[in-house]
C-alpha cells in the first residue's frame, strides 16, 4: 500500500495543482465580475477595457481546464487590476486631500478648553 502511494504521489500532486489553479481562476472570475459591477463607474475606460478583455481571456482559459493557459490569463488579469487599483487609490487620496484641507482650517480655530468634574 505504501509503495502504491509513492507511485501515485506525482499524479496526486499534479491533480492537486490543477484543482488549485482551477479554483483560483474560478474565484478570480467571480471577484472580477463583482468588482466591475461595484467599481466599474470609478474606473477609466482604458482600465475597464483592459480588465474586461483579461476577464474574457480567463473565462476562455478556464473552459479549457488547461493549467498552461490559465496561468498566463491569471497573470494578465492581475496586472490589469493592479493598474486599475493604482488609479483608484490615487483618485481616492486626491479626494481625501481636497476634503481634509477645508475641515482642518475650520476646526483649527474653534477648539475650547472646558472644565469638567469626574463623577463616580
Amino acid at each position: 500500500m505504501k509503495k502504491e502511494a509513492e507511485m501515485n504521489a506525482e499524479s496526486d500532486r499534479k491533480a492537486k495543482e490543477k484543482a488549485d489553479k482551477l479554483n483560483e481562476a474560478d474565484s478570480m472570475i467571480f471577484q472580477t465580475e463583482k468588482q466591475l459591477t461595484e467599481f466599474g463607474d470609478k474606473l477609466s475606460e482604458g482600465n475597464k477595457t483592459a480588465i474586461t478583455a483579461a476577464l474574457e481571456d480567463l473565462k476562455k482559459a478556464y473552459e479549457t481546464k488547461d493549467i498552461d493557459t490559465i496561468q498566463p490569463a491569471l497573470d494578465k488579469i492581475n496586472e490589469a487590476w493592479k493598474n486599475a487599483s493604482e488609479e483608484l487609490y490615487k483618485a481616492q487620496a486626491e479626494g481625501q486631500t481636497h476634503q481634509a484641507q477645508p475641515q482642518q482650517e475650520a476646526t483649527g480655530d474653534q477648539t475650547q478648553d472646558v472644565d469638567f468634574e469626574e463623577v463616580k
